[in-house]
């Protein structure tokens, strides 16, 4: 039988707008929402304006032609404004794709043709890309329009002859009257196309509905409050934003949850690791949502001692695995007499965000990513067999609530990843994980994905244990894992970026005393500068394995 989560909770069946705001035209308390955290003093958003400024993209969208379940595709950064126009989009009746700002052309014209997106709101610097891909494709070039951190056109000049997004924007009496539209079913209609990470090929649209995108937020509002002492923390909870606001992780968390919780968020513009340790000191940051390689920087920059970070008191970490042991390198700098430990999460944009997390009433330090999430089930297989014992390694297959509608226009790629079992749809994850316990409450262990596993004579290698051995040592700042091929057989090899000097046969033999024979790096080691990662956090293994077919040198194996 599969695992069920401990609770059960209500899921209201109404857009998400409604959920966040309550209604079109209540009133709404004054309360900061928003910050604008290179710019706290002169640019900031209360929840009440939050809701005006949606409403205004909401008419404005309609009066350009945007009809029911049309989509609009936003090409940009993190601004202020990024999630007004997202929920300026669902209460025009239309359907928010997000495309991260880091793609080139290519990456883009594959998402802007596969949503079928008619309008395109486009960050400065991503407007020649995505000009370039609309022409190409036959859409109207009046259909884009430049997006940047200002609500007026004034002193704007277009050398493309593209409109500024301000004329988008109704003006606020309009928007007052407006009222925006609600789905005929909440459980039917889309509301947002977020795109997988493509790290296993082109992207795929992720169709989520109203229900599914409240269904999140409705389990992680239960999981935060479940204790007198974390009730009260929210009401004085500040949050930082940096994670992309494009993705599920950062968009679920920052667009909805946060904001109907009352919570006040500082957005980064733009990540810049010493910029977040100075915004945590300025603003008494009590709350972060983060990725690996921020809690890797925190745990090994020497940069954090240079900043109070003590008004951290809850460190979330979802998007890939985190190793036990930068885990408890960046605890023991955010927490030196141990009073808390960083969380992790699991989730994935197939499942709206959320599925497994940690309740705030659970206090027992652990590296596991949590338990099942409210209203969610989850089951262990072993090929087609149910794994019911604990610390035997599956694959996760999930069902609930949030779980998406299915690829966008992608019924063959729908179908190899959903399966249906007496009336329930379960999806096949790809993540590897244990339980302790087969039982309600069972905390899960992440091993790897399916697919980033090294096969070693048979034996199966997970690069994330590898890179969480790897990271113990003090010089070595980041680390990726991937199998090669070495006379006709895979082994594995570890890219590294360096803190201080070390060797190539150093870290070999250094990890040869701490795991088995067939894990060795066989496959040599290299230095790089960095270690190539989407903008969540997960490392890029193609590019990786990409980079080491590339390579002139050949690296001699020791398969004896």
């Amino acid at each position: 039988m599969p695992i069920q989560s401990r609770w059960t909770v209500p899921i209201p069946e109404q857009s998400l707008q409604k959920w966040v705001f309550g209604s079109s035209f209540g009133p709404l308390p004054d309360r900061v929402t928003f910050v604008d955290a290179d710019n706290p003093d002169t640019r900031s958003l209360t929840f009440s304006e939050y809701r005006l400024l949606a409403k205004r993209v909401a008419l404005g969208l309609q009066r350009a032609g945007l009809a029911q379940g049309d989509r609009v595709l936003m090409f940009s950064g993190n601004t202020l404004f990024f999630p007004a126009v997202f929920m300026g989009v669902l209460m025009a009746g239309g359907i928010f794709t997000g495309a991260s700002p880091a793609f080139g052309s290519m990456e883009f014209s594959h998402q802007l043709i596969n949503s079928g997106a008619r309008f395109v709101i486009a960050g400065k610097r991503n407007v020649p890309v995505a000009l370039d891909a609309m022409e190409r494709n036959g859409i109207p070039k009046a259909n884009l329009y430049t997006f940047d951190d200002a609500l007026s056109s004034a002193g704007y000049i277009s050398q493309l002859d593209i409109e500024h997004w301000s004329a988008l924007l109704a003006n606020p009496e309009e928007a007052e009257r407006f009222d925006w539209v609600e789905p005929s079913d909440p459980r039917t209609s889309t509301c947002c196309l977020n795109y997988s990470s493509g790290t296993t090929g082109l992207a795929k649209g992720v169709e989520i509905s109203h229900y599914a995108y409240i269904a999140n937020g409705v389990a992680c509002h239960f999981l935060e409050q479940q204790t007198p002492e974390s009730r009260e923390l929210l009401q004085r909870s500040k949050s930082l934003c940096f994670l992309p606001l494009y993705h599920a992780a950062g968009q679920t968390t920052f667009v909805a949850n946060q904001p109907k919780l009352g919570v006040t968020t500082y957005i980064m513009p733009e990540y810049n690791f010493e910029k977040l340790l100075q915004h945590i000191q300025r603003f008494k940051i009590t709350s972060l949502s983060a990725a690996p390689p921020i809690v890797l920087n925190i745990a090994k920059s020497p940069l954090s001692a240079k900043y109070d970070l003590s008004s951290v008191q809850d460190v979330t970490c979802g998007t890939a695995p985190l190793s036990r042991e930068v885990a408890d390198e960046a605890e023991q700098k955010l927490w030196p007499r141990g009073e808390n430990f960083v969380r992790q999460g699991w989730g994935m944009t197939e499942i709206t965000c959320a599925g497994l997390l940690w309740s705030t009433e659970d206090t027992q330090k652990s590296i596991s990513v949590g338990e099942a999430v409210p209203n969610g089930q989850f089951k262990i297989m072993d090929g087609g067999r149910e794994v019911t014992e604990p610390n035997k390694v599956g694959e996760i297959w999930y069902s609930g609530p949030t779980l998406m509608k299915g690829y966008w226009r992608n019924p063959k790629a729908t179908a190899e990843t959903i399966v249906e079992e007496s009336g329930v749809r379960w999806i096949k994850t790809g993540d590897l994980a244990h339980v302790d316990r087969y039982a309600p409450g069972a905390k899960v262990f992440i091993v790897d994905r399916v697919k980033e596993l090294i096969k070693v004579r048979g034996f199966q290698v997970s690069p994330a244990e590898l890179e969480g051995v790897l990271l113990d040592r003090k010089d070595i700042v980041d680390v990726g894992v991937v199998g090669v091929l070495v006379n006709g057989e895979e082994v594995p090899r570890a890219y590294v970026v360096k803190g201080s000097p070390v060797s190539e046969m150093e870290i070999m033999k250094w990890l040869e005393g701490r795991v088995a024979k067939y894990k060795w790096l066989r496959g040599g080691v290299v230095f790089v500068d960095s270690i190539p990662r989407t903008l969540s956090g997960k490392i890029l293994r193609r590019s990786l394995r990409e980079m080491a077919k590339a390579s002139d040198s050949k690296i001699k194996a020791k398969l004896s």
